[in-house]
């Protein structure tokens, strides 16, 4: 039978807690990588969140005014609530289109946001 002796385990201890804080390490990391993800979702959610608002307060107006909707039509115009926003009203007859569109910091792509609606008779309630 092989027996080690405490001469031969020298260090064992050791490498026990550099293991374990090695693994604790990953873990940390893991869970900041989740928050970072986390962070960018919730950014993304309160931009379309944004888009919306602005698109329906844009409809908003056009109800209000409803005899004049030609005057409303408008393109690409720069919108203060999001990052390179701009925002596009086109006007159809009775149908309107409002287009926000944005890009995010560090993003490839631009995001789009559009909303159709018919503005005649009373508003809705």
């Amino acid at each position: 039978m092989l027996t080690l002796t405490p001469h031969q385990q020298r260090g064992s201890v050791l490498l026990e807690g550099l293991i374990a804080v090695l693994i604790f390490s990953f873990g940390i990391l893991a869970i900041v990588g989740l928050q970072a993800a986390s962070t960018k979702a919730v950014t993304q959610a309160k931009s379309r969140v944004d888009a919306a608002f602005v698109a329906n307060q844009r409809i908003g107006e056009l109800w209000g005014d409803r005899d004049n909707l030609g005057a409303y039509a408008e393109s690409k115009k720069e919108i203060d609530a999001l990052p390179n926003g701009k925002r596009t009203t086109e006007i159809n007859g009775t149908t309107v289109t409002v287009t926000v569109e944005w890009k995010m910091p560090g993003d490839a792509s631009s995001n789009t946001y559009s909303t159709v609606a018919q503005i005649v008779g009373n508003p809705p309630i």
